[in-house]
């Protein structure tokens, strides 16, 4: 059972921590990815907070990471304390990933799972590196292969997977629930701080745009 009141709390503070992000945003000066996020894409969180699809995509994706930390926390603490099986098969794989370099390592929410390497524009030669193949690079040997499990602990390791799943529904819910109430302040956020600096790249754009006089 989630405590009532604790994801509440943490949404709050969330959000807090979004509405002092947002008014440092600027549009964007890198090329825009071809990949869809898949964090944001069709996430009910942007119905949650009345989050229209013209908002641009790292301000959406620094409030849906900062829900998604919320929920990800709900669900390790349910593992660890609830479900034995899954939580030493996490562990473990956490701790092999863990040995080498990690690009994704504390970054802020606005970037957090994002692909850490842009895509290579048309026509342009591949990188010569990429921190997705230095990270690939410098893991670690993989651990010795563990005994396999017996039948009984695959079935436990399955109900406790479905559990887990279930708890992540369930406290992804508490938190959509939670948003609904900060709508009106992530609304104004946007009007206030994000929608000018918008509308300016569009006159801006317009002008360019108009034939010389």
């Amino acid at each position: 059972m989630i405590v009532m009141g604790s994801i509440d709390e943490r949404v709050n503070v969330a959000v807090d921590a979004w509405l002092r992000w947002v008014p440092r945003w600027e549009p964007g000066t890198h090329r825009g990815r071809a990949r869809l996020c898949r964090r944001c894409t069709g996430s009910p969180i942007l119905a949650a907070a009345g989050i229209a699809a013209d908002v641009p995509h790292q301000v959406t994706h620094a409030l849906v990471s900062r829900m998604q930390r919320i929920i990800d926390k709900d669900v390790d603490d349910f593992t660890e304390a609830e479900l034995p099986t899954l939580h030493a098969e996490l562990t473990g794989a956490e701790l092999w990933r863990s040995g080498g370099y990690d690009p994704a390592a504390g970054l802020d929410p606005e970037y957090e799972g994002l692909e850490p390497d842009p895509d290579p524009g048309e026509g342009e030669q591949p990188f010569l590196f990429t921190l997705a193949g230095l990270a690939e690079e410098s893991r670690p040997e993989p651990p010795l292969p563990r005994p396999p499990l017996s039948a009984e602990e695959k079935r436990r390791l399955r109900n406790e997977i479905e559990l887990a799943d279930e708890r992540a529904a369930a406290a992804g819910r508490e938190v959509c629930f939670a948003l609904v109430g900060h709508k009106p302040r992530i609304e104004a956020a946007i009007q206030r701080f994000v929608e000018p600096q918008i509308q300016a790249m569009l006159d801006e754009l317009s002008r360019n745009l108009e034939p010389p006089q």
